[in-house]
């Protein structure tokens, strides 16, 4: 009997010690560290206004609607970049419901951005991304919008190209992917022209 209450208690002993390094310490150390070596990161890569207002993340989506704005990648999150429904679409490349809706998105974004009807479209500008948060459009993509947001701001169209430039986030670790434009940044530097 004295053995297995010998062994009962080193194993609340340990269990005790186990759950104050593994619930308390380590998860406090892996804060400070964020905290010390990229708080903005470890915060949520907040925008913020001059004002401390903040604006989003740019990490997250965000949907824009007026012509004065380029408009983000298509989410499949809840409502539109829902973070607590992150998700894409799902649908498969045989399924007629994902045809049909890049179609309808295809007519869209060429009446919105007066295109030519057969004008060939970047395809993140008509699908969503595995996510349905992604903040990042193609340069493309952007190139496409750039006239439409120039005439409705009264800015020429090189002023919003150097204005795509400077919120292109390049390849990640310039060799994976392709470069992508920030929308949340870009608007952002747009509206403070004005």
């Amino acid at each position: 009997m004295k053995t297995f209450l010998s062994e009962l208690r080193t194993a609340l002993l340990l269990t005790i010690i186990f759950a104050v390094l593994l619930c308390g310490v380590y998860p406090l150390a892996v804060w400070a560290g964020g905290q010390a070596l990229f708080p903005s990161k470890a915060n949520g890569s907040l925008v913020t206004e001059t004002d401390g207002t903040v604006r989003g993340s740019a990490l997250i989506g965000q949907s824009f609607a007026s012509d004065k704005y380029f408009n983000s990648r298509p989410s499949a999150a809840g409502t539109g970049y829902d973070a607590t429904n992150s998700s894409g679409t799902n649908f498969g490349p045989t399924s007629q419901k994902l045809s049909d809706s890049i179609k309808a998105a295809v007519a869209a974004y060429r009446t919105s951005n007066h295109l030519a009807h057969d004008a060939p479209v970047p395809a993140d500008a008509v699908t969503s991304s595995a996510s349905g948060l992604d903040p990042h459009i193609s340069l493309a993509n952007a190139q496409l919008q750039a006239p439409r947001v120039a005439k409705a701001r009264h800015l020429t169209t090189t002023t919003v190209s150097a204005l795509i430039a400077t919120c292109t986030d390049d390849r990640d670790l310039h060799i994976f992917g392709e470069p992508g434009v920030n929308v949340l940044l870009l608007n952002r530097a747009l509206d403070e022209i004005h």
